[in-house]
């Protein structure tokens, strides 16, 4: 009787034992980012970005703007003004800006999300939930040793219309143009003009490419996403599988330097995955 208690005993330490190692396993497996291709992605299914690039409708906001500036009102939203004061190497730095709490969704094509965190006292460009923070919205303004450096405008969080730098002596230096984040200079194709179904979005900067890249297939999809400092490609491009705009998953990831103009840096293949999101090469570590 004994020897069948311990026996049994042991058959059922083997079992719990191999289900905690698959249990493991599991956990491992869906812990991986690598392990399936399918990703929560905002951009799909998607609808193409809008670029309104509209001078009559910048005449008339610049009517209204003389009319609702004394009222903080700011392309038609009540806002609030916020100053930062702050110091870096013995030099005094202001910012002045006004915030909404308006609950806006920001644009998923826009890199640079500009919002202010009352915590931290602090402008941020990435991040940005509204728990934590305010998109900015309405003039920007910022002061090195009293004298402006930066002028601007903020629309839900991103760069709008003309923005202006100066050098210490409020000297202008360089002006460029915004509409809702998308760099005026960006050069655009599409696949058809009429219907404005757009094939490529390549952000374009004081003549270089800065910002976030973006290729669609014909029917909408992204194809291919990554991002551009100072003309050159940085960062984790990622191709993605024509799914009929339905999910997406990714096809390949290639791996570019960090930063721009980083030297003796080869771009390499990160990881591939087939049509079902199957992981079937992933470059070691």
């Amino acid at each position: 009787m004994r020897p069948l208690f311990f026996s049994l005993v042991f058959s059922l330490l083997i079992s719990f034992s191999a289900m905690a190692q698959k249990e493991k396993g599991e956990d491992k497996k869906t812990s991986d980012p690598d392990s399936v291709g399918t990703v929560n992605s905002a951009l799909l299914p998607t609808t193409m970005p809008l670029l309104l690039f509209d001078e009559e409708k910048e005449k008339e906001e610049k009517k209204e703007k003389k009319k609702k500036a004394r009222k903080n009102i700011w392309f038609g939203v009540k806002t609030r003004k916020g100053v930062i004061q702050s110091e870096f190497r013995g030099q005094d730095i202001v910012e002045l800006f006004n915030f909404t709490d308006a609950e806006i969704t920001p644009d998923p094509y826009i890199r640079d999300i500009y919002w202010f965190d009352p915590g931290e006292k602090e402008i941020k460009t990435s991040g940005y939930s509204k728990e934590e923070g305010y998109l900015l919205h309405g003039p920007y303004e910022r002061q090195l040793n009293e004298v402006v450096v930066e002028s601007g405008m903020f629309y839900y969080g991103t760069k709008h219309k003309t923005w202006m730098l100066y050098d210490a002596k409020n000297v202008l230096q360089d002006k460029d143009h915004f509409s809702e984040g998308w760099p005026r200079e960006s050069r655009i194709t599409y696949y058809e003009q009429s219907s404005q179904t757009i094939e490529q979005i390549i952000p374009v900067q004081f003549g270089l490419e800065e910002g976030n890249y973006f290729y669609f297939y014909e029917n909408r999809q992204v194809a291919v996403t990554g991002e551009y400092q100072y003309g050159e490609k940085v960062g984790l491009w990622t191709e993605y599988w024509n799914t009929g705009n339905t999910k997406a998953i990714r096809k390949r990831e290639i791996q570019y330097q960090e930063e721009a103009y980083t030297k003796n840096f080869r771009p390499y293949i990160r990881a591939e995955w087939d049509k079902d999101g199957n992981l079937i090469y992933r470059k070691d570590s």
